[in-house]
């Protein structure tokens, strides 16, 4: 029945697509060359208004038009059930095969009939408003029956095996999704101490043996199997169970078992690949967290290079050795460099005690420099370092690889903090996690930064520095 339902609802889809098509192609020739409201118009675009195309082409091309802009539809999935995905998505498949369409009219007026008899600016015009009427019609009738099955129409009954933390969570999601019209009717769980209970309102309705009886029972239309990954050795078992039932089946996997971070699903010649831990910045991310450091780091050195100066000399006037430290720091996918800072210890500070943290009211310290690390003004030079595209603005705090190599082996996940640039503040920073604190809690925020990572959450991070992240009680 429902499977019926969404044809019917594709269908008029489709045949409305059609009509609005061809009211569309009829009617822009109509107002293009039929009056003159955009005489003026035309006449500024072109000098001169040309004679209109003749109008028995454009009759004739209509049915070449609509079997275009069908195939075009449908190539870029404007028909495909979207019960789960966003309406954005909508929009964005219709613009692509409005593309197509416009491509592939173009092409078959130019094989089967005189490409030189027809407007290219109806054409483009075509194109514009097309787009944007399909996509207020489909966006339209998704919201209608989003909204009919918020109210109890057109649901999908599932049954979701397992009912563990995963399977929880899935049931709390499609919950809280109401507009896609799926419907929990219950559990299935092997565990002899969850059998009677229920969860969140939902019942167990038995073990993974009664998916049969359930199925036939509940009207069971969709099985969701969320296993824990302790008991994947029972999928092909349930699988196997499964096929012989008509019920859509799919399949929920483990992957919060891996720490996973910024999780993408792709394809290998038809094998799917899923990539547990991938950066976000990418592609045009990339592009545009760059260019944020640059523009960023080039209005601090500038703003900053007459109180840059003074400094320099300062610790040139107070304490004998260079003006800058370098440290051994490690980036982006392990990498090491050297960062910069201005020298706030004595030149000779780990001459005997190797590689240490620095502790409050350390003797290592000058005068000036105590001062300089409590404001982070020691940290300016690390703006070159941004400009050098070893550090970013933003991201984890570096940290040097001697420490690491403990941290990585006490810490889960410590080194998915490599998976962007280290930067000169950061979302641990300004929540307090600077200096000798909690490194799980630094993690914490390091991780959370990485995966809700975007050039607005940067700005943000930015705009807190100055009252959250510079002047530190944990900067010694």
């Amino acid at each position: 029945m429902l499977k019926r339902h969404a044809q019917l609802f594709v269908s008029f889809l489709m045949a409305a697509d059609l009509l609005l098509a061809a009211g569309l192609w009829w009617g822009l020739y109509a107002l293009l060359f039929d009056t003159s409201f955009l005489d003026p118009l035309i006449v500024w675009a072109r000098g001169v208004k040309k004679p209109p195309p003749p109008r028995d082409l454009h009759l004739e091309a209509l049915p070449m038009v609509l079997f275009a802009i069908h195939v075009a539809l449908r190539a870029c999935g404007a028909y495909r059930p979207r019960r789960e995905r966003q309406l954005l998505a909508e929009v964005v498949d219709i613009a692509k095969a409005s593309g197509l369409a416009f491509l592939l009219i173009l092409a078959f007026q130019n094989f089967f009939q005189h490409e030189a008899s027809f407007s290219r600016a109806f054409h483009l015009l075509f194109l514009g408003t097309s787009a944007a009427a399909f996509s207020t019609m489909h966006l339209v009738a998704r919201a209608l029956l989003r909204r009919a099955r918020q109210r109890g129409w057109n649901q999908r009954h599932v049954l979701l095996c397992g009912a563990g933390v995963l399977a929880q969570r899935v049931a709390h999601a499609i919950g809280e999704n109401r507009w896609t019209g799926l419907v929990v009717r219950g559990f299935l769980d092997d565990d002899p101490a969850k059998q009677g209970c229920s969860l969140s309102g939902i019942p167990i309705l038995g073990t993974l043996r009664d998916a049969h009886t359930v199925i036939a029972a509940k009207g069971i239309d969709q099985v969701i199997a969320a296993l824990p990954f302790s008991e994947n050795q029972k999928l092909p078992a349930l699988l196997s169970a499964l096929s012989t039932e008509v019920v859509d089946v799919r399949i929920v996997p483990d992957l919060a078992a891996f720490g996973p971070l910024n999780m993408s699903i792709s394809e290998l010649d038809g094998l799917p690949l899923v990539s547990l831990r991938e950066s976000p910045l990418v592609g045009w991310n990339r592009v545009a967290k760059r260019a944020l450091d640059i523009a960023v780091s080039l209005a601090i050195l500038a703003a900053a290079a007459i109180p840059m100066l003074a400094i320099a000399i300062a610790i040139k006037l107070t304490s004998p050795g260079p003006v800058f430290y370098t440290q051994e720091r490690m980036g982006l996918d392990g990498r090491t460099f050297r960062m910069l800072k201005f020298r706030t210890m004595r030149s000779d500070a780990e001459a005997a005690t190797g590689a240490v943290w620095a502790s409050p009211e350390d003797p290592r310290r000058t005068r000036l420099g105590t001062f300089l690390r409590q404001t982070s003004l020691d940290e300016l030079p690390q703006f070159l370092n941004v400009l050098a595209g070893q550090m970013s603005v933003v991201g984890p705090r570096p940290e040097r690889p001697v420490f690491i190599q403990e941290f990585k082996k006490q810490i889960p996940q410590y080194m998915l903090r490599h998976k962007v640039k280290a930067g000169i503040t950061g979302w641990a920073q300004v929540n307090g996690w600077r200096g000798n604190t909690s490194l799980d809690k630094r993690i914490q925020y390091d991780l959370y930064y990485i995966e809700h990572w975007s050039v607005g959450f940067d700005l943000w991070i930015m705009a807190l520095t100055p009252f959250k992240g510079l002047v530190s009680k944990n900067a010694y």
